[in-house]
């Protein structure tokens, strides 16, 4: 199974290099390793104690951010050094204050793995939800270096549980604990023998609570607002957008749209201008005079999605006719009802969501539009929603 992993993972760099000719993303991954072991050992001086924390995207980030912002506070002499595996991550928080260090994390090779715990040498490392990369792991096990998952989840159907497993649960007992988000997994990991588990929950709920409490307003748009009702279409791709153009353009009295891709690329962005038959702008462009004005919001700028739901009657999250959803609980800590695609189950909070009939799941337009209907039509609904 090792040789089989490290070939797997040579071809994937191969695959990843072919793919940079032609993907912004996929150059940003190769760019961003580049030199980067002699750049961390430039730049990684020995010090006062480092702890590591890992996380493959923004969405890990922001499960991350509570822990390594609480153990700042407790011990801000504590150095913390950030990898992400993700452009998605890296390129938005590289610049996060939190920590004195933010780097891609090298390809999952014995070499890379051991150079750079020699390099960085942590106290300990924090892995987030998930990454398994077995030789990181297996290094920090082999220089006696503590390594926690936080907030992991499981599901029956992972390659842990299968018969034909064994190898990738040995991963998992090279973790010296492992906090999960609930019962569920506790039953899981306790099946395959693990014990050192405990259920901590999700630390996305203090960083979403923390959001909420502490909202910076957005500028020009209480303007932009007025007295209409608001919807936050957040962290959207094309499926997504082409669903709500649906809504969009019913152009029905007093309803606005702020739309948040989840990646912004120009050709995107004015695809929707030409689509949407209503008074669009893009945020870069609003101002004083355009604001009141606007009734289609496109949002091309990064850092804002958060801070947008504030206005917002109804969100919908992108993601759920891909891969699966993004963070609905960043808005539901607003108290409005939530709406997402189909591809929702691997996430818990969504699921719990709609059992608390706070979240409604769609499979195409014409749903999409009952709902929101719905709720509009009925707000009793929407605010028991």
């Amino acid at each position: 199974m090792l040789i089989l992993y490290n070939f797997a993972i040579r071809l994937y760099y191969l695959y990843i290099l072919t793919g940079s000719l032609l993907n912004r993303k996929a150059r940003l991954w190769i760019q961003g390793r580049k030199g980067l072991l002699n750049r961390i050992n430039r730049e990684v001086q020995s010090g006062n104690p480092l702890i590591w924390f890992h996380c493959s995207s923004l969405g890990e980030f922001e499960q991350g951010r509570p822990v390594m912002e609480a153990m700042k506070t407790m011990n801000p002499e504590t150095r913390i050094l950030l990898t992400f595996y993700s452009p998605s991550g890296y390129e938005v928080r590289k610049k996060y204050q939190c920590a004195d260090f933010v780097y891609y994390l090298p390809l999952d090779t014995k070499r890379n793995a051991s150079q750079f715990i020699r390099i960085v040498r942590p106290s300990a490392a924090y892995f987030v939800k998930y990454d398994f990369w077995y030789h990181y792991i297996n290094q920090l096990h082999y220089a006696k270096i503590p390594v926690f998952l936080i907030s992991a989840i499981f599901r029956k159907s992972q390659i842990f549980f299968k018969r034909y497993g064994t190898w990738y649960r040995s991963v998992l007992g090279k973790f010296t604990h492992i906090y999960i988000q609930d019962e569920q997994s506790l039953e899981l990991l306790s099946n395959i023998g693990l014990s050192n588990i405990s259920v901590a929950g999700d630390t996305r709920f203090d960083r979403v609570l923390s959001i909420s409490g502490n909202v910076q307003q957005v500028k020009n748009l209480d303007l932009f607002r007025r007295n209409s009702f608001i919807i936050v279409a957040g962290s959207t791709w094309p499926e997504d957008d082409k669903y709500l153009l649906g809504h969009i353009n019913l152009n029905l009295e007093g309803i606005k749209y702020i739309l948040v891709p989840h990646e912004i690329h120009d050709a995107h962005i004015s695809w929707l201008e030409r689509n949407i038959s209503r008074k669009v702008t893009r945020f870069s462009e609003m101002n004083e005079n355009n604001a009141s004005e606007t009734e289609v919001l496109i949002v091309d700028a990064v850092g804002y999605l958060s801070s947008l739901y504030q206005y917002a009657g109804i969100a919908y999250i992108g993601g759920g006719f891909g891969k699966g959803i993004h963070n609905t609980l960043e808005a539901a800590t607003f108290g409005i009802p939530v709406i997402f695609g189909p591809n929702y189950l691997k996430f818990r909070e969504a699921k719990d969501l709609i059992t608390e009939g706070a979240a409604f799941s769609i499979d195409g337009e014409t749903s999409l539009l009952h709902v929101i209907s719905d709720l509009l039509k009925d707000r009793d609904l929407l605010k028991r929603a």
